[in-house]
């Protein structure tokens, strides 16, 4: 069986305030352990939270702390150098809870991006993405407001763990930032919005188009399952950004995902034709209208001017592997997990948990499936996508539905 707990984020708990002395020996220390470059830092904030993602060039330790006077996250990432463009700077976007942020070499063998808080804030989560394609490996850390109570609470619990007035550098497997992240890795999520860049997906006639639909609702989604504590949750794309069919399972099997969830939300030349349902593979499609979906997504690469890859021995291994039934039937679980949850709460296609042969859902070691949201052809359900309250309400059911996925598989460990 597949579990989830596939994935480790080796991390130091705390990290010195001020960086010690350089030595030669410390110097020769960190060039033996061949650790990676720090190539870039990027942050970016909105009023309700920032994000800071480390572009790396191979997967590597960190550590996260709470510093006061005045109040500070510092990130420290285990590497020998750094070549980050900007290593200064203030945040994308407009306010939040940072005002500024430094990058620097701290010591021989660890870079620290100190974040200066305008209010109280705590990290939500964080967590390292492989390379893959032209992408290098990532260093994600979501930040969030926090109360008064709560930040000084860290800093004093990260100042009483390191033992002395100073923190000092601790090498150890417990996670990033005490409290903050739990000793077992947690699944990870990954979301992917379907289509974007220079392919649009459906659109109606008032300029409607799928792609920004199903960034809004994986965004809403991806807030309520980091909320809950129990996920680390990725998108393959957070912007109006263009990826490859095959990129999109590249960056799941890359990244050992736990689960695969795709979104969208289609046209059909039925305007009656509605509601949500939820696909795996399979190379049968349910019916007629399955076949023209799974068709018209997969011809997206084409559309957008690329062409699909040959049919090469992996991908034949791929399509061989996926006749395994342990990995049919967790894809059928997830996908009745999830229906359950929708039931209650949106319109479902008839029968709605269906089976077409997307070629998304063809990664053979992660459970995947294709959320249809609904249809931008029918009235209805296109009322219902611009509609935050039944968004809101869509994504909580989905929530729910992926968090019983996972009660299922605690429950056979």
């Amino acid at each position: 069986m597949l579990f989830y707990f596939r994935r480790f984020v080796a991390a130091l708990l705390l990290v010195a305030v001020a960086a010690p002395a350089y030595s030669q020996d410390a110097a020769q220390a960190a060039a033996q352990l061949a650790l990676p470059n720090v190539m870039d830092v990027r942050v970016t904030a909105t009023p309700d939270r920032a994000r800071m993602v480390v572009d790396l060039a191979a997967r590597t330790e960190f550590s996260f702390v709470s510093l006061t006077n005045p109040d500070r996250l510092a990130v420290d990432v285990r590497a020998a150098t750094l070549s980050v463009p900007e290593p200064a700077g203030k945040p994308a976007g407009e306010g939040g809870v940072v005002s500024d942020y430094l990058v620097e070499q701290a010591a021989p063998d660890r870079v620290r991006t100190t974040l200066t808080l305008t209010a109280p804030a705590q990290v939500q989560q964080a967590y390292v993405l492989d390379p893959f394609e032209d992408q290098p490996a990532r260093l994600v850390v979501d930040i969030i407001p926090a109360t008064a109570e709560e930040f000084a609470a860290n800093a004093a619990r990260d100042l009483a763990a390191s033992g002395s007035a100073v923190p000092a550098i601790a090498a150890t497997s417990t996670p990033a930032g005490g409290s903050e992240l739990p000793l077992a890795s947690k699944p990870l999520v990954v979301l992917d919005p379907g289509h974007g860049g220079i392919d649009s997906g459906a659109e109606t006639a008032s300029g409607v188009k799928e792609k920004d639909v199903v960034l809004a609702f994986a965004l809403r989604l991806q807030e309520l399952l980091v909320a809950s504590g129990r996920f680390d949750v990725a998108l393959t794309r957070e912007d109006d950004s263009f990826l490859r069919l095959e990129e999109r399972v590249a960056l799941a099997r890359t990244n050992k995902a736990d689960i695969f969830i795709s979104i969208h939300a289609d046209s059909f030349q039925q305007p009656q034709i509605r509601g949500a349902s939820v696909y795996t593979r399979d190379e049968n499609a349910t019916d007629v209208l399955d076949k023209v979906l799974a068709d018209n997504e997969n011809k997206t690469d084409v559309i957008a001017g690329f062409s699909m890859p040959q049919m090469a021995p992996e991908v034949v291994d791929i399509l061989l592997d996926l006749m395994r039934r342990e990995m049919r039937y967790q894809s059928y679980t997830l996908a009745r997990s999830i229906v359950h949850q929708l039931e209650p709460s949106v319109e479902l296609r008839r029968f709605p948990v269906r089976q077409a042969d997307f070629f998304v859902l063809q990664a053979p070691d992660v459970p995947s499936v294709l959320v249809e949201l609904g249809f931008l052809s029918n009235a209805d359900d296109m009322a219902n996508l611009m509609q935050g309250e039944w968004r809101d309400r869509t994504a909580e059911a989905l929530a729910r539905g992926i968090s019983t996925y996972f009660d299922g598989i605690e429950a056979t460990q």
